[in-house]
């Protein structure tokens, strides 16, 4: 399957000398140099696809088996290779090749490294390949240093694949050079194919462009407002003005009781965010730690300051399959006694907040543990899905999970594996499993990788949220806001992303990894970025004077609209939404 955004490069370019006047310069040189290509493919094929950018840097170049003189030390005996050379400081390389197991294997992860001077980057990105059809793998890297020579090369985790007769091993093609790869924890040989390498540089500002591009393209829209007299004439002079109550993109942070009855807390919230989730007061261990002693006391309080400010929220979390984080009580049943209390939590917990939380993510990071499962059977998860389903028709059910974006050096939460796990609830009878969730608990961020990953599962075509973002504690704050707006950046110019959340509950002793304010709401750094980015992302108030034809014309990030007209004493007060479209807006108006 292939994501294009197509419908997006075809956006009023006639138009495009008014859309840079409302956004900030990006550079001089515009959109020159290579644009960056969303393809992606998810469904193994029987030939691989040309390679991106007709090969990049890696165009026409073959690659070739090292033995272990020339990789010491990196786990594998044999592994195909790319000698690279003169790779540049602060460049960000997109990487993608397709790859193929011919012999020796069913299936297996295969994990692209790349080694360069003393350091080796331990993941650029990964696939699971298979057994006679050729599998996508597409990722990137960033360099702290320059480096003369690098060598980008492929290892098999063997932990995963199936080995076959020894007589298939034996099995060759006419037409292909087989590249043998030996992992160092098994005897048996793989036959890896691979084919269509491409390597793509960019430059910070070249990939600062494409970001723009995207952000004006999928968040913003072109509107033409009109005023006429009654009569139909044009009015000529009318000033107009236009200001954006509300944004189509939510943007918001977690929270928790430590909200409640506290007025600083709640204003300088308030003042920024149109979206939460409550931290921890709806897991089982908080509503229920005594068996069959409900309390949704401090949930009600905190839905209550959800309405009264007007905010959405997602529902975190009906279940969480690691056992550290149930009831102790809950961790001591077993057949069914366990699946009794686990009907009544979902038919208590959903029926409670029926239509109150936009998103439930229902069985949370169930890539990393199977607490029911490993109880319940392995379509326990499927029936979690079904019964809120049936009980909240209406909210988006999410499958939650990190280190999905975060890195591809996580075996268990790979690309690949996110998207197997989500075909195999697609296809279970009555499951509709609605959105991705991707927690996105960095320390420092490879934003090739980051959009490459999200590129593959936006092929999925289901909604994706970053539902817990922030950044490691282990870096000073003004790092944290340096790799947040990175984060940030990637996931609001990413046309497949509808939200973002960040993971910054504030505590006495202070927040989960990152806080954006002290404990006198005095932003610290990364505090000062969001604002930033919020004030960034949002139309400012427009003022202009409609012209002879009785418009006037400008791009606007999509969301709610307020718009004002004053013409010779006349006051006309109305409102629009600008939704994401290829089309002007046009809003016509009398007076």
């Amino acid at each position: 399957m292939v994501m294009k955004y197509s419908y997006m490069y075809c956006l009023i370019f006639l138009a495009l000398s008014l859309l840079t006047a409302f956004t900030p310069a990006s550079s001089s040189n515009g959109l020159d140099g290579p644009f960056y290509d969303s393809t992606a493919y998810t469904e193994c094929r029987a030939e691989a696809e040309k390679p991106l950018y007709n090969g990049g840097m890696l165009k026409d170049q073959k690659p070739s088996v090292s033995g272990r003189d020339s990789l010491t030390g990196i786990g594998a005996r044999y592994t195909p290779t790319y000698i690279l050379h003169n790779l540049t400081q602060n460049t960000i390389y997109c990487f993608s090749i397709w790859v193929k197991i011919e012999a020796g294997a069913a299936s297996a992860r295969v994990r692209a490294r790349l080694r360069a001077d003393n350091a080796t980057l331990n993941c650029v990105g990964s696939v699971t390949a298979k057994h006679g059809c050729w599998s996508f793998l597409k990722g990137g890297f960033l360099l702290d240093s320059p480096c003369n020579q690098s060598i980008l090369f492929f290892e098999v985790d063997s932990s995963i694949y199936a080995q076959f007769k020894r007589s298939d091993q034996n099995r060759r093609s006419k037409d292909c050079k087989f590249l043998i790869m030996q992992t160092s924890n098994d005897d048996s040989k793989i036959q890896l194919q691979v084919a269509s390498a491409s390597l793509q540089p960019f430059t910070q500002e070249q990939w600062r462009n494409i970001q723009d591009y995207f952000i004006n393209t999928a968040r913003k829209r072109a509107v033409t407002i009109h005023v006429s007299e009654e009569n139909g004439e044009s009015v000529e002079g009318a000033e107009v003005t236009v200001e954006q109550i509300s944004k189509d993109f939510p943007i918001g942070s977690a929270i928790s009781k430590t909200i409640l009855g506290n007025i600083p807390y709640q204003e300088w919230f308030v003042k920024r965010f149109d979206a939460t989730v409550f931290e921890n007061e709806l897991k089982w261990y908080a509503t229920e730690p005594d068996q069959g002693k409900l309390n949704y006391t401090l949930a009600d309080k905190m839905m209550n300051f959800v309405r009264a400010n007007r905010i959405i929220a997602r529902g975190h979390n009906i279940f969480w399959e690691d056992p550290k984080y149930n009831p102790n009580w809950v961790r001591n049943l077993s057949g069914e006694d366990l699946r009794s209390a686990v009907n009544r939590r979902i038919k208590s917990l959903m029926t409670r907040y029926r239509g109150e939380f936009v998103h439930w993510d229902v069985s949370n990071e169930m890539l990393h543990f199977d607490f029911y499962e490993s109880r319940l059977g392995k379509n326990a998860s499927y029936g979690f899905f079904a019964a809120a389903r049936e009980i909240d028709s209406l909210a988006t059910l999410f499958f939650n999970d990190f280190n999905v974006v975060e890195t591809c050096s996580d075996e268990k939460s790979t690309v690949d594996e996110y998207i197997a796990r989500v075909r195999e609830l697609q296809r279970y009878d009555g499951i509709r499993m609605d959105g991705i969730g991707l927690e996105g608990h960095f320390t420092t961020p490879n934003v090739a990788l980051m959009r490459a990953i999200i590129d593959k599962l936006a092929t999925l075509q289901l909604p994706i949220w970053l539902t817990e973002i922030d950044i490691s504690s282990s870096l000073d704050h003004r790092t944290q806001a340096i790799y947040l707006e990175q984060v940030l950046r990637e996931g609001f110019s990413h046309p497949s992303v509808n939200g973002i959340m960040l993971w910054t509950a504030l505590h006495p002793n202070g927040c989960y990894q990152m806080c954006l304010t002290d404990d006198k709401f005095r932003n610290l750094p990364a505090g000062d970025m969001v604002d930033q980015k919020l004030l960034e992302w949002k139309t400012r108030e427009v003022k202009a004077t409609t012209d002879d034809h009785g418009s006037f014309s400008f791009f606007g990030f999509l969301g709610e609209y307020r718009v004002g007209i004053v013409y010779q004493g006349k006051t006309v007060n109305s409102s629009f939404s600008l939704s994401q479209g290829p089309e002007t807006k046009h809003v016509r108006l009398q007076i």
